[in-house]
């Protein structure tokens, strides 16, 4: 491997530990990502002549913190803490570094918009533009609300660590959401299935880090059934492929099993959350033989508890998806309709409504539909799939 790929390599798998680690020991987020930004700047300089190491991680780790070492003497302050922190250089990054710096960036001292953008930078290692374009922001006015959350962190004198036990509780329905967030990105993108894997990894920290909050094992395992069928989303050419036309003999039973119980485990608290009931709904799908045989009536019935704590216009898009098969796609088109004041702007509702009309031959008006659907669509993935849709009707 050369050396640009190598430090590729290296950012995309180790970026949050490296970052974690850095920020526990410096206790500055900011000074940090300058200090891992500079190391690899000198990787690829040295690399190339000098030869990858044995552990790039800890090579940029080393680096970083005697950069920022040399940083810190430069100010008017610096000797001192340079005294106090040389004693104790960083070790290798761990997986409780990951968590530490997920757990400082989800502090109630940001606001929630600010928690999710300098996560998704800081643990995802997605570029600002990125995250801009998730958030449908400008590129400067995103870099702006990370500076702003940065400093707020700072200012508010909170540690990369992961919190004592009274604390996590009251962050966690934070960090459990920006997880997801990180699974998403990767999750329909087959190039990026590097993000979908931190995503999975931290959910599995988090539960046994927090063996008694099911929340946090009703994620994992919703993630988990996802990434069951991981080997069956994309074909042999990187073309999405959906859940109903998937060849289930490729997806993991054994991670499927190894899922379902742990969501067994987590129902037995008798404390029921949004993320139990939708690894409740995957799990439905994930032990059907086919998807006309699903169980959709008990899919219904866990939407519609869904619903009870979490009321979104999105679940109910997706109870009207088992309706179609409960009730017949008359009356799931009639759900889908009543939706449309707040969905008309949404590439699914479109999508849904497009799959309903064709079952009920009503073909031009799918075809409307669907074209609507492509014309709202951004994910490279999902648009290819329904021009395919337009394709196979002879249309485009």
């Amino acid at each position: 491997m050369d050396a640009r790929a190598a430090v590729d390599e290296t950012w995309r798998t180790d970026a949050a530990g490296m970052l974690g680690v850095l920020a526990r020991r410096l206790g500055d987020l900011d000074r940090a990502e300058e200090a891992l930004q500079e190391a690899l700047a000198e990787a690829l300089r040295r690399w190339p002549s000098d030869g990858v190491p044995g552990s790039p991680a800890g090579w940029l780790v080393t680096t970083a913190w005697r950069k920022a070492l040399d940083a810190i003497k430069r100010e008017a302050t610096g000797r001192e803490k340079v005294a106090v922190l040389a004693r104790t250089p960083p070790d290798a990054p761990t997986g409780d570094d990951r968590l530490a710096l997920i757990f400082a960036c989800c502090h109630p001292a940001l606001p929630e918009a600010a928690r999710m953008a300098l996560t998704l930078t800081a643990v995802a290692g997605l570029s600002t533009e990125a995250v801009a374009a998730a958030f449908l922001l400008p590129r400067a006015t995103m870099a702006q609300r990370l500076v702003r959350a940065k400093k707020s962190l700072r200012a508010s004198g909170v540690r990369v660590e992961v919190p004592p036990d009274d604390e996590r509780g009251t962050r966690l329905p934070a960090v459990l959401t920006v997880v997801y967030l990180i699974y998403n990105e990767g999750y329909l993108v087959s190039d990026e299935g590097h993000l979908a894997r931190e995503g999975l990894d931290l959910a599995r920290q988090l539960a046994h880090l927090m063996p008694r909050e099911p929340e946090a094992a009703g994620l994992a395992a919703l993630l988990e059934l996802h990434e069951a069928r991981a080997a069956a989303r994309f074909d042999e050419r990187g073309r999405l492929v959906l859940l109903e036309e998937q060849d289930r003999s490729r997806w993991d039973s054994a991670v499927i099993r190894h899922a379902v119980g742990r969501l067994a485990r987590a129902a037995a608290f008798d404390r029921p959350g949004p993320y139990q009931l939708q690894a409740a709904i995957a799990a439905q799908h994930a032990l059907a033989p086919s998807w006309p045989a699903t169980n959709w009536a008990a899919v219904r019935t866990l939407y519609d508890r869904l619903q009870l704590l979490t009321p979104s216009p999105v679940v109910s898009l997706s109870r009207a998806v088992a309706t179609g098969f409960v009730a017949g796609p008359a009356v799931a088109l009639g759900e889908v309709d009543a939706l449309a004041e707040r969905l008309s702007g949404y590439r699914l509702w479109h999508a849904t409504r497009a799959d309903l009309l064709l079952r009920l031959d009503r073909r031009d008006e799918a075809v409307e539909a669907w074209r609507r659907a492509l014309a709202l669509a951004t994910n490279p993935a999902e648009r290819e799939l329904l021009t395919r849709r337009l394709a196979a009707l002879g249309t485009e």
